[in-house]
């Protein structure tokens, strides 16, 4: 049998520089979120699986580097809880509210309703169960949509993808902090005071769970450890950067209309389950673009930053020399 190149034995077996700083990182994540969050069994499994996937074998490791935009978003989300917004800035409540009122209300015969209290007064079955289903893509399908790019051979493209959804997470999350406020439903429910620790409601998604008996949004809900993040709506953002890379497939018509679809669906529902203001969805929607635009028009015209990507396309496409092309 031929003895394994160079470049074959770099992704046999991981360098000692790489395994070292991949631990330390590990380490440093666990011992910051015991610390300052409260550590769980998800995140010792979490760490685990990553550890695995990098060490087993080459397409494993590989898989678990492309993957880690993902992993720092979820850090990222978790992290927030070690100082939250409320307690960074005035929580906005009764000014949002008046603001969309103002710019999108609804006249009716008790006065002026928000988009979100129309809709409360004139729910339908189909528009219920059609609200579920499609809260339940808002991550599922951008991270189904990232894989498909990249087992079919499109992993500079899939990193790009990876990496706008990290970034437009991160400004959605600056928007937390610079201006905490109210979801729709917490002012029905709650009034226009800011009560630290109010839990999470399902609101509107509550006849999903009624209707199928699934539970699934109760679930959910019941572990949002922060009401006060509803400005920009980053429900209405995911599919959206989705949708923005699927136009950069030559083909691929399907995903361009599944996920234009399911993009409009959750931004209407966003609205209808008073999860959001429109105010919330259109700022998701600017968050969206961006992120995209910042990426592609700006640091990828940064020489240094190219070729960063370029080394990191290469890494998780197994070429080690040169830059990925890929299939669209």
């Amino acid at each position: 049998m031929n003895p394994l190149s160079v470049s074959e034995r770099h992704f046999h077996t991981p360098g000692a520089r790489e395994s070292f700083i991949l631990c330390g990182l590990i380490v440093v994540w666990l011992a910051v979120t015991a610390l300052f969050v409260g550590l769980r069994a998800e995140h010792i499994m979490l760490a685990v699986l990553v550890a695995v996937m990098f060490f087993s074998c080459s397409s494993s490791r590989r898989l678990a580097i492309a993957l880690l935009p993902f992993l720092v978003f979820g850090i990222s989300y978790d992290w927030m809880n070690i100082v939250p917004n409320y307690e960074v800035n005035t929580v906005d409540t009764a000014g949002l509210y008046n603001t969309e009122k103002r710019l999108f209300g609804i006249a009716a015969a008790g006065g002026t309703l928000t988009p979100n209290e129309w809709f409360a007064l004139h729910t339908n079955p189909v528009a219920d169960i059609l609200a579920g289903l499609f809260y339940l893509c808002w991550v599922p399908v951008p991270i189904i949509f990232g894989l498909w790019l990249y087992f079919t051979g499109r992993q500079k493209l899939y990193l790009h993808f990876a990496l706008v959804f990290l970034l437009v997470n991160l400004i959605g999350f600056a928007g937390y902090y610079i201006h905490p406020a109210t979801p729709p439903w917490y002012i029905a429910s709650h009034g226009f005071e800011a009560i630290p620790g109010t839990p999470g409601e399902v609101a509107g998604l509550g006849a999903f769970d009624s209707m199928t008996g699934l539970g699934i949004f109760h679930g959910l809900y019941a572990r949002n450890a922060n009401v006060f993040a509803a400005v920009p709506s980053l429900h209405s953002a995911y599919t959206l950067v989705a949708f923005l890379y699927s136009l950069h497939l030559r083909k691929s018509t399907g995903w361009k209309v599944a996920l234009a679809v399911i993009t409009v669906g959750i931004w209407t529902s966003a609205v209808y389950t008073s999860h959001h203001y429109l105010i919330d969805v259109l700022l998701g929607i600017a968050c969206a673009f961006a992120g995209y635009l910042l990426f592609e028009k700006g640091l990828m015209r940064i020489a240094g930053f190219r070729r960063f990507i370029d080394r990191y396309a290469a890494y998780i496409s197994k070429k080690s020399k040169t830059p990925t092309h890929d299939k669209r």
